[in-house]
């Protein structure tokens, strides 16, 4: 089965493919290697992967390997019962998300999410924005894009949406756009839209991304996340607004 070179999470690696170039996944993630020839390879989800325009390489780009087990948590972790699950670590970040206190007079929040099929394939972004007594829905189709497009995307469209002088908090699921807008990852690929996303990030009066697990049952985000997906299936753009005024 060949391979492509990607992107995961900022970092080069060799994913693999089918012939055409799309990602393969089994079990819902895609077998990369770091090394070609280390004996050790990693599994990644595919929606924290995008391909490096090239081309397809074969097979015996890589050598054999043995999958690479995930850490077990220490032994003082273990002994005190305390080692937690996947489920359990979102069902936590949900409960913690959902104790916040709702945004206040003059403050808005918004929920941006993407979507893509293939990576690269049909990509679409989903924003649900609450602002003041308005709710503002939106579910656009990008054409052929990559995951990483889709969420960048979403951001700023969630940043346009909303008056410069409200202050502003994205929700996102995409640990990438948090790292390449915030923590000063290198962006390797999307450079200009990056660039666009800091800019419009920064003309605003106050505004943060924080990060929230997707598919951990955040109503926000699951909605951004049907929105998204809305857009691709559809091949359309929609948007709905209900409610009064924006804050101002």
């Amino acid at each position: 089965m060949p391979w492509v070179r990607a992107l995961l999470r900022g970092q080069k690696v060799l994913a693999r493919a089918d012939e055409t170039g799309r990602f393969v996944a089994d079990g819902g993630r895609v077998e990369v290697r770091y090394k070609p020839n280390d004996g050790r390879k990693y599994g990644a989800r595919e929606d924290n992967l995008s391909v490096i325009a090239g081309e397809v390489l074969p097979d015996d780009t890589c050598g054999p390997a043995e999958a690479v087990e995930k850490k077990e948590t220490s032994t003082k972790t273990k002994a005190a019962g305390s080692s937690s699950t996947s489920e359990e670590r979102k069902a936590a970040a949900k409960t913690a998300h959902e104790s916040l206190p709702a945004p206040t007079t003059g403050q808005a929040i918004a929920y941006a999410d993407g979507a893509c099929t293939g990576n690269p394939g049909p990509a679409g972004l989903g924003v649900m924005i609450i602002d003041g007594s308005r709710r503002i829905e939106l579910s656009e189709y990008l054409g052929e894009g990559t995951n990483n497009i889709a969420e960048l995307t979403a951001i700023l469209r969630a940043c346009n949406e909303v008056p410069a002088s409200v202050p502003l908090t994205v929700y996102t699921d995409s640990q990438y756009a948090i790292g390449v807008l915030q923590k000063g990852w290198k962006a390797k690929a999307n450079q200009t839209l990056v660039a666009d996303v800091k800019r419009a990030l920064s003309e605003r009066k106050k505004t943060k991304l924080v990060y929230v697990p997707g598919h951990s049952g955040v109503s926000g985000n699951e909605r951004a996340d049907e929105l998204a997906r809305e857009a691709v299936r559809s091949r359309r753009t929609t948007r709905r607004a209900t409610g009064g005024e924006a804050t101002a």
